[in-house]
C-alpha cells in the first residue's frame, strides 16, 4: 500500500491513459500544422470573466477547458457560446449590472443545468456551429511542433535517426549537452524508459541533460515537473566545457552521448576512458584517480548536432585524438509527401480542388462535339434586331438564358452517380511545396571499451580457445586433405546409391 502512494505520477508523454485528465497536458489541433499546447483545468467558478470557466479562445470558436475533460483522446470538440467581449478582462460591477443579472436569475426556468450551476458556480458550456478542434495526447513529435522556441530545435527527422544511430533503447543512460527547448530531452526519455525507479540504487533508463544558460535552464526545469519527466531526467546547470559531467562527482555510466554545443571539440575531452593529455593543468597532479562519466563495461556512442562544416572539422580532428573510431558524418533531407485524390472531368464544375479537364480523348471529344452543335444551333437562330441592325439585349438574355438551362440540364443528365471522395480518382502523391533542407550535420563515433588483462582471462574462461577439434588452422594440411577425401567419398557412395536406386525402380517399372 506504502509503494502504491508513494508511486510517482506517469508523465502523459510515455503513458497518457485512454481519456484527458485535469491538470494534464493536451494537444489542440487547430488544423493540420498549427497546435496548441494547453494544461486542462476544471471548472471550479468564473475564470478570467468566463462563467464556463478557463476557455481557449481561437480562430475557430471558444473552447471551455470543461468540454475537453474526460473525453477520449482525438476527440473532435465542438466550440462553445461564451462572451468573449472582456477576452479574459475582469471590470467591476455596478448596481445596474446586479440587478439586470437578478432579473435574468428570476426568469431562467428552473432546470437541471441550472441547478448545476449554481451548485457550482460553473455555467454548462452550449454547442456552437462556428467550428471544432481537435484533444490530442501529448508526444515528442507534437511537442516539437508545439513547444515554445526557445533555440534551434531538433526536429522530428533528425533525432529520430539519431537516437537509432547512438543505439538508445529502454534502459539506456544518455548524456545530453544543450538541453536548449527540450525537443531531444523529451525524445529521448520516451527511447530509453523502462519505468521509474524505485530508489536510488535502482538503475533504469535516464538522462543526464546540461544546460548553460540559466533562464533556459529554470524555464527547462518548470517544464519537465510539470510534464512529470523530473525523475527520470536530471537536468544540471554547468558549463560542461569546464565542469565536465559527472553527477556530485560521481560518474552517469553513459552508454550514449549528444552533443548540440557550439564548441563540442572543448566537451570531448571530458568523454573519454582515460584523462586526456590536453587536460592537465600547469602543477597539477596526473597521477589522481580521473572519474570517466562512461559506462565502462559497453561501447559508448556519441553524436555532435553542428550547424557549420568549420565545427564539424574541429570535431572529427578532437575524436580521431582522443581514440573514437567509426567516425561518420550524416545531413538529414527532410520533405513530405502527400497522399490525395486526383479527381479530373468535367463535370466537377462545383468542387474545390478538382481539376475541370477533360478525363481522356473521350470526354474531350463528347466536350468539342457539344460545342459544335452549339454553334450550329446558334448560326441558325434568327437574330432578333433593331433599328440599327444591332441584336436586341432582350433576345440576346433570352437566348443566353435558355443556352445555359440547357447545358446544365445536359451536365446533370450525364453526370455520374454520386461518389464518396476517397473513393472518387486516382491516388496520387504530391511533395510539400516547400523542401527543408540543411538543419545541421550530425557527427556520429564509437568509443570502444577497454580491454584488460582480467577481462582476456574472464573470456579465455567462458571461450576456451586451443582445444577445438576440425577448426580450420587447429589441423595441419594433411589430415585436412584426408577429411577431404573422406567427404569426398561420402558424396560419391551417396551418388552410387542413387543409381542404383533409380535402376531398380525402373526395372519395376518396365
Amino acid at each position: 500500500m506504502a509503494d502504491a502512494m508513494t508511486r510517482p505520477a506517469v508523465s502523459p508523454f510515455l503513458e497518457p491513459g485512454l481519456r484527458t485528465k485535469p491538470r494534464s497536458l493536451a494537444i489542440l489541433q487547430l488544423s493540420r500544422d498549427n497546435l496548441l499546447p494547453i494544461y486542462l483545468q476544471e471548472a471550479s467558478g468564473e475564470h478570467d470573466g468566463y462563467a464556463e470557466g478557463a476557455v481557449v479562445n481561437t480562430r475557430y470558436g471558444s473552447f471551455p477547458h470543461s468540454t475537453m475533460l474526460n473525453v477520449p483522446w482525438g476527440s473532435q470538440i465542438r466550440a462553445s457560446k461564451v462572451d468573449t467581449g472582456s477576452r479574459g478582462r475582469k471590470r467591476k460591477r455596478g448596481p445596474k449590472d446586479d440587478a439586470s443579472r437578478d432579473d435574468a436569475e428570476e426568469n431562467q426556468p428552473e432546470t437541471a443545468d441550472n441547478n448545476d450551476t449554481e451548485a457550482t458556480g460553473v455555467k454548462q458550456a452550449v454547442a456552437d456551429d462556428s467550428g471544432f478542434i481537435h484533444v490530442l495526447p501529448p508526444t515528442p513529435e507534437l511537442w516539437t511542433q508545439s513547444l515554445p522556441h526557445r533555440t534551434q530545435v531538433v526536429y522530428t527527422p533528425d533525432y529520430s535517426y539519431i537516437l537509432h544511430r547512438i543505439r538508445a533503447r529502454p534502459g539506456s543512460t544518455i548524456i545530453e549537452a544543450g538541453a536548449g527547448s527540450g525537443s531531444f530531452t523529451h525524445a529521448s526519455v520516451r527511447a530509453v524508459y523502462n519505468g521509474y525507479p524505485s530508489s536510488a540504487e535502482d538503475r533504469k533508463g535516464k538522462v543526464f541533460s546540461f544546460e548553460y544558460h540559466e533562464e533556459r535552464y529554470h524555464k527547462m526545469k518548470k517544464e519537465l515537473t510539470d510534464h512529470n519527466l523530473d525523475g527520470l531526467v536530471h537536468l544540471t546547470h554547468r558549463d560542461v566545457y569546464n565542469g565536465g559531467f559527472l553527477i556530485d562527482g560521481k560518474s552517469p555510466e553513459a552508454d550514449a552521448i549528444f552533443l548540440d554545443l557550439p564548441k563540442p571539440w572543448e566537451a570531448l575531452p571530458h568523454l573519454s576512458r582515460r584523462k586526456a593529455q590536453t587536460q592537465a593543468k600547469e602543477g597539477e597532479d596526473t597521477a589522481t584517480e580521473w572519474v570517466s562519466p562512461l559506462n565502462p563495461k559497453r561501447a559508448v556512442h556519441i553524436c555532435t548536432f553542428s550547424p557549420c562544416i568549420e565545427q564539424v572539422t574541429r570535431t572529427v580532428s578532437a575524436m580521431r585524438r582522443l581514440g573514437w573510431v567509426d567516425i561518420d558524418m550524416v545531413e538529414i533531407a527532410n520533405r513530405k509527401l502527400h497522399t490525395i485524390r486526383d479527381r479530373v472531368g468535367l463535370h466537377y464544375q462545383t468542387d474545390r480542388g478538382v481539376n475541370v479537364s477533360p478525363h481522356d480523348v473521350e470526354e474531350a471529344l463528347d466536350r468539342l462535339a457539344e460545342i459544335e452543335e452549339r454553334v450550329r444551333e446558334q448560326a441558325a437562330r434568327p437574330r432578333g434586331a433593331g433599328e440599327d441592325g444591332a441584336e436586341d439585349a432582350d433576345t440576346v438574355m433570352k437566348n443566353g438564358d435558355e443556352a445555359a438551362k440547357k447545358d446544365n440540364d445536359k451536365t446533370s443528365a450525364e453526370q455520374p452517380p454520386f461518389q464518396t471522395p476517397w473513393v472518387d480518382g486516382r491516388l496520387i502523391t504530391k511533395g510539400e511545396p516547400e523542401i527543408k533542407t540543411h538543419t545541421s550535420y550530425l557527427v556520429f563515433a564509437v568509443l570502444p571499451r577497454e580491454w584488460t588483462e582480467e577481462d582476456e582471462a574472464a573470456a579465455f574462461a567462458k571461450y576456451p580457445c586451443g582445444k577445438e577439434k576440425a577448426v580450420v588452422g587447429s589441423i595441419d594440411k594433411q589430415t585436412r586433405k584426408k577429411e577431404r577425401r573422406e567427404q569426398l567419398q561420402k558424396i560419391g557412395d551417396r551418388k552410387a546409391r542413387r543409381k542404383e536406386r533409380a535402376e531398380k525402380i525402373a526395372e519395376a517399372v518396365e
